[in-house]
């Protein structure tokens, strides 16, 4: 579904949502089957490939039930706990009024201004300068904010940062992208699984497979040997495509984290703020400074910007900077102050030019040839009764330039 508008990018989104979670449960089907393969490998290592492929069908078809309950306890766990999650990997924590007055007050009358439910408010410890915000109902929705935008940015800038964060829960932009966390985690948890399985794996002299544990079969004849040696290296190879598939599917689970989420949650700001030259500070002030250590990649999707491109740009969940800033340029008649220079020649500046800094500026200099001495001359010697000053006639005065 195309989203033309606001209301149609929202109505967009929850379709996309439904369609990933039951595209979830489909991968799960896959990466089922493909253990299924492997394992009828090594009970039936002396079979041809239409062997393995038809039972492990019919595997598929004794464990589907299983596997749709494991898989929808897994979803019913992320609903309920997704937040704590990441707070485990960011370090998130809720913060009070008491606690971080400016923050929480900027957030209270954006939100007292439209008439929008206050989300949680946290901050993470980061020099980084980020944020993102989650949740998938009203009462789960937070934004997180990190230290180093706190103290990196002035209160228009972080008001422009906070109205981001709402647009994108007013949009339905969080939903989807916590649905895409809980899809990257359920194919990755059945993908190490089953890799892990491969590594236990070895071929036997009599052509079949095993694991690492069990002892090697006896040979039958050269005839099966190669028989059904050759089916199960097509069928082990059939598993390890169709979980490289299942993962691939799940990245591209990304793309459907459309860029024009981005760009109307910008939008959405300067809509909430009315000053467009605050969303294009914060913008260039957090180029290349968003960098969250440790965090995952679903992580950085959720944040206002991922400085992490993929392969090739691929998998790009956000659009640049500076495409960013010349749509608001462009549609919202902002002013670009341009980018601000590289964290590394910042940190470098300071060393190139310490010694220069560091010199003491020029003496000055004065008639008297005394930099350092007071500004007015000498005084001058008072006359003597004789009507000479001491030691000069009064024809010849002695002046503070010397004798006239």
């Amino acid at each position: 579904m195309a989203a033309y508008g606001l209301y149609t990018h929202i109505a967009s989104n929850k379709l996309r949502s439904m369609l990933l979670l039951a595209g979830l449960f489909a991968l799960v089907y896959v990466l089922v089957y493909a253990g299924a393969l492997v394992a009828e490998v090594v009970i039936n290592g002396n079979e041809t490939v239409a062997f393995y492929l038809s039972h492990a069908f019919l595997d598929l078809k004794v464990a589907a039930p299983v596997a749709t309950v494991v898989t929808a306890v897994w979803v019913v766990i992320a609903y309920f706990f997704h937040q704590s999650m990441i707070d485990a990997v960011t370090g998130g924590h809720d913060v009070t009024r008491k606690e971080e007055p400016r923050l929480y007050n900027l957030l209270e009358n954006l939100c007292i201004s439209r008439g929008i439910t206050m989300p949680k408010l946290k901050i993470m410890e980061s020099p980084a300068l980020n944020a993102f915000a989650t949740g998938l109902n009203p009462r789960q929705y937070s934004i997180t904010v990190t230290t180093g935008l706190l103290n990196a940015l002035n209160d228009k800038e972080i008001e422009a940062v906070l109205g981001h964060e709402l647009t994108h829960i007013k949009n339905g932009d969080v939903q989807l992208m916590v649905v895409a966390v809980i899809i990257a985690g359920v194919v990755g948890f059945f993908g190490e699984l089953f890799f892990r399985l491969f590594t236990n794996l070895s071929w036997n002299s009599g052509g079949s497979w095993s694991s690492g544990s069990s002892s090697s079969r006896s040979s039958s004849s050269s005839s099966d040997s190669k028989n059904s040696g050759g089916g199960a290296v097509i069928v082990i190879i059939i598993a390890v495509v169709l979980i490289v598939v299942a993962w691939l599917m799940s990245q591209v689970v990304k793309l459907a984290l459309s860029r024009s989420r981005e760009y109307l949650a910008d939008a959405g700001s300067v809509e909430l703020t009315k000053d467009p030259d605050a969303m294009i500070s914060a913008l260039r002030k957090i180029e290349n400074r968003g960098e969250l250590p440790g965090a995952t990649s679903a992580v950085m999707e959720l944040c206002v910007d991922n400085p992490r491109e993929g392969f090739a740009d691929l998998f790009a969940t956000h659009p640049s900077v500076q495409s960013r800033v010349d749509a608001l340029v462009k549609f919202a008649g902002g002013h670009d102050p341009g980018p601000l220079p590289d964290p590394t020649d910042e940190t470098e500046q300071p060393e190139a030019q310490g010694a220069p800094q560091d010199a003491p500026p020029p003496l000055s200099q004065r008639p008297w040839g005394d930099a350092a001495g007071p500004a007015n001359p000498p005084p001058v010697p008072a006359p003597s009764p004789s009507g000479t000053t001491a030691g000069n006639p009064i024809g010849n005065p002695m002046g503070p330039w010397g004798r006239h």
